[in-house]
């Protein structure tokens, strides 16, 4: 259900913690499930092609990563800093701060689009292509380069939107995009016989398609409106994009870093490897996508009332989040152990080595998915409450802190095995570290509460 956001501050401090979570997480998960199903598309459809092509999206979706950590990055910290001006009800600063982190990330968007393209074959052997996979990674990342200023300012647009209270609204723009990409895939590749040119011109497309419209639907309903007019570059500013937008970009540049890493310790083992590991990690993203989604439903009620120092429902909604996103993973996780080769067979019919690596890395993946809940949950909780440090440190671990000495360590000893379970073990330290990380905080505001005592914003 659409609020005006002059009735949002009511509605996000008085209705039911689970009720108001659901509500709005429902259309974050359609929005993060369609968008990971596109994301899926492009390797199910390019899969057809060959085994490099599949290689190819896989290298090429780290460069991906860092596009949406720019758009994270300025969207979740202008976001996070807009709930909490709402929810103290300081509407100016909010109107200057839209504004501001919508423009910063399109001028950044369109920087990375004229550093890749002049950049293009050096980035793609960088990024861990083969010599029979450079020439699909070139022509797949230098279209797909044409579409980061839409992508980085769609982001920011979406986070606000939602960080408003406004789910509904931002999850029309998304899906949009998402269902145009996954119509154009099979008319641009094989219809067209544009092959793995035709995949990346379909995610511009659809990346045009979504930011044209998420422009549309910010001047609808009582959302801020973006004008240039309030775009306030301001030290202070930055610094609390800096401050709400680390965390992201730490999680998402390391994701990149740990994607690189991945292609490369699994280009040893030859091409099979990386589209094995690559249809992997989209799996993953798929599954996690429910959770990412559940946890982007919670950051809007914990924003709002963390700022009217209403700390008793942001522990609720934290917990009632965490408990949702474990019995999901868990479901698929048992559900889906038994069935890893016909999982991954969807995506490269026809080619063993492929199955056979994918198989070994996604049951390994299955192991320790229900851990994620509490991991990603409380991330999201730390990042909104302008808790720097640990969401920084914490949205760092898991595929960085801990990721990339495990993708050095594990292969040297253990060979294959080692880059399959890597992420599994990850996520078990990232778990270990989330617990101190996220309990001091929640006892924090238990203080705080009993206290009395209302946040300054």
């Amino acid at each position: 259900m659409m609020h005006h956001s002059k009735d949002n501050y009511t509605y996000l401090t008085t209705v039911s913690v689970p009720r108001l979570v659901i509500s709005l997480a429902i259309p974050t998960i359609i929005s993060m499930l369609v968008t990971s199903f596109y994301n899926m598309a492009d390797t199910y459809f390019v899969g057809k092609i060959n085994t490099q092509s599949t290689a190819a999206v896989g290298i090429v979706f780290s460069v991906m990563s860092i596009i949406q950590a720019i758009g994270f990055f300025f969207g979740h910290g202008s976001g996070n800093y807009i709930s909490r001006k709402l929810g103290a009800k300081e509407l100016d600063n909010a109107h200057k701060m839209a504004a501001t982190g919508f423009f910063l990330a399109l001028f950044m968007g369109a920087m990375l689009t004229v550093v890749g393209l002049l950049l293009l074959t050096p980035l793609s052997l960088a990024l861990g292509s083969t010599p029979t996979i450079l020439p699909y990674t070139e022509r797949y990342l230098g279209i797909v380069l044409l579409g980061a200023p839409f992508m980085t300012s769609s982001l920011v647009l979406n986070n606000q939107i939602r960080f408003q209270g406004n789910a509904s609204y931002a999850m029309v723009g998304i899906v949009t995009g998402a269902v145009i990409n996954v119509i154009l895939d099979p008319i641009l590749i094989f219809g067209l016989d544009m092959g793995i040119s035709g995949a990346a011109w379909a995610t511009v497309i659809s990346q045009i398609c979504s930011f044209t419209l998420l422009l549309f639907m910010n001047r609808r309903g009582e959302n801020i409106r973006i004008s240039f007019s309030n775009f306030t570059p301001s030290r202070s500013f930055i610094k609390e994009i800096i401050g709400g937008g680390s965390p992201s970009l730490a999680r998402q540049g390391l994701a990149c870093v740990a994607t690189i890493l991945l292609n490369i310790a699994a280009g040893a083992y030859g091409d099979a490897a990386i589209a094995g590991m690559s249809i992997v990690t989209r799996i993953a993203m798929f599954i996690n996508a429910f959770l990412i989604g559940f946890g982007q439903g919670f950051q809007p009620v914990c924003g709002f009332n963390y700022g009217a120092g209403l700390y008793a429902r942001v522990r609720q909604g934290f917990w009632f989040s965490v408990k949702v996103g474990f019995v999901f993973l868990l479901v698929c996780a048992v559900s889906g152990i038994g069935y890893a080769e016909e999982i991954v067979e969807l995506f490269r019919k026809g080619d063993p080595a492929v199955i056979a690596v994918g198989a070994a890395a996604l049951r390994w993946q299955f192991t320790t998915f229900p851990l994620g809940s509490w991991i990603i949950v409380s991330n999201m909780m730390l990042q909104t409450i302008r808790k720097p440090v640990r969401a920084t440190l914490l949205s760092s671990a898991r595929q960085g802190l801990f990721f990339i000495p495990l993708i050095f360590i594990l292969p040297h000893f253990l060979g294959l095995q080692g880059v399959e379970m890597c992420q599994a073990c990850s996520d078990v330290l990232s778990f270990l570290l989330a617990i101190p990380l996220t309990c001091g905080v929640l006892s924090e505001m238990k203080r705080k509460e009993k206290l009395g005592n209302v946040p300054t914003t």
